[in-house]
């Protein structure tokens, strides 16, 4: 049997769509372009593992004292309007990170970037969300797919910047300039009108209903909860592989396997270049396979492929390694973010901004940790961080759905 053909997309929800992807592009590039200057940063002001480490921790520090705004801010001011300014002020915190004179310093304004950078994730997903919902069918993986074109094209401009020693506040200052620019000739093209405000919330005459049914409603709700932590714990899997990428990478190749800065950059690029191939074939291949069955995969990926690499430590093998790493968690936080937004009894968008904060502890915690073990017992074994996470993915997977496409069409 064939199926019925999809009926064209209307000229705006296009428009939308491509918007979407633009700022998920300025975003990813807007990021990246710091990272190939870490390890110039971390000489200049003379830092520890351990202090850098703590500095860099910031961004996400910033990220989970502000992500819990994000709803409130989207709903005043609407979701198109706080990706766009959330854009501009991360591009802006990032310039004054890469110009920073003192440890302080970099912590302040890393921590200011971050706040923004997290307000600006929930928005632009947010409204991803809402065109999918316009489009009737998954695309929210193409969205971080292309986060990752623009996370290469970022870490590119950052390592031929780095290579050729321009001054980090002239990089940075016409990468801010560039992506802010780019992301406010997007906001016209948005979605107009104020956010949705429909509830997935049983009605309070069917709660009241359901009144002599506590235990079973106690159990359900322990089972919602069980559900929401292995998914955030799924998504704090990518995010600590993607954090070792964008952290610790450069510094890595560059320090422990004495690569050249431009060089070192290819890491991170590995990884987001992995990752952004991953994403573009990931809604094909959930659909053929089921997201549990994908996940599982890459969890076994990411362990083995990092593992490898730091068994066998070399450059090739591990930029090889960081690759098959982003390969492996392509399609993790978009799955996690999906089925938390899913999840029965909660509204819309509350699973999603559950899943979005406290993911962020990983990129909180992983930096600071991973410099104290290097600094006691280097920055390979610190690295193990992300084998682990792979093994870690491969344990909880089970909370992600089996459906195949396929199958749903049977049924």
């Amino acid at each position: 049997m064939t199926s019925p053909l999809r009926p064209p997309v209307p000229r705006e929800h296009r428009a939308a769509r491509a918007a979407v992807a633009v700022l998920f592009l300025t975003n990813g590039a807007i990021l990246a372009n710091l990272l190939p200057r870490y390890p110039q940063i971390k000489s200049d002001l003379g830092l520890s593992n351990a202090q850098y480490g703590l500095a860099v921790a910031s961004f996400p520090f910033g990220a989970l004292m502000a992500g819990l705004a994000a709803g409130a801010l989207i709903r005043r001011f609407r979701s198109s309007r706080v990706a766009v300014a959330g854009t501009v002020l991360t591009g802006l915190g990032m310039l004054f990170a890469g110009i920073a004179p003192s440890w302080a310093v970099l912590a302040g304004t890393l921590f200011l970037a971050g706040s923004m950078d997290a307000i600006t994730d929930v928005a632009q997903n947010s409204h991803g969300l809402r065109v999918q919902r316009l489009y009737g069918r998954s695309i929210l993986n193409s969205f971080h797919a292309i986060w990752s074109i623009g996370a290469v094209l970022g870490g590119l401009m950052g390592g031929l910047a780095a290579g050729l020693n321009v001054p980090r506040g002239l990089h940075l200052g016409f990468s801010a300039l560039l992506f802010s620019a780019v992301s406010l000739t997007a906001l016209r093209f948005l979605l107009p009108g104020p956010e949705p405000t429909a509830s997935t919330e049983p009605p309070e005459s069917a709660t009241q209903e359901e009144g002599g049914q506590a235990r079973r409603g106690y159990s359900g709700r322990l089972r919602l909860g069980l559900t929401v932590a292995a998914l955030v714990m799924i998504a704090l899997g990518g995010a600590l592989v993607e954090d070792a990428g964008m952290t610790w990478a450069a510094v890595y190749l560059s320090g422990t396997l004495g690569a050249g800065v431009t060089v070192a950059s290819l890491g991170y690029v590995a990884l987001v270049g992995a990752q952004f191939v991953g994403r573009m074939l990931g809604d094909r291949l959930v659909d053929r396979f089921g997201q549990r069955a994908v996940a599982r995969a890459g969890g076994a990926l990411t362990a083995l492929g990092m593992g490898t690499a730091l068994l066998f430590p070399s450059v090739p093998a591990t930029i090889s390694g960081f690759a098959l790493a982003g390969f492996g968690v392509s399609t993790l936080v978009p799955a996690a973010m999906h089925g938390a937004d899913e999840l029965p009894g909660l509204r819309p968008g509350t699973g999603l901004t559950l899943v979005s904060w406290l993911m962020r502890l990983g990129f909180l915690l992983s930096p600071p940790i991973v410099g104290l073990v290097a600094d006691a017992v280097g920055l390979r074994v610190g690295l193990l961080v992300v084998p682990i996470a792979g093994v870690l993915v491969l344990a909880l997977s089970g909370v992600l759905s089996a459906t195949r496409v396929s199958d749903r069409n049977a049924g």
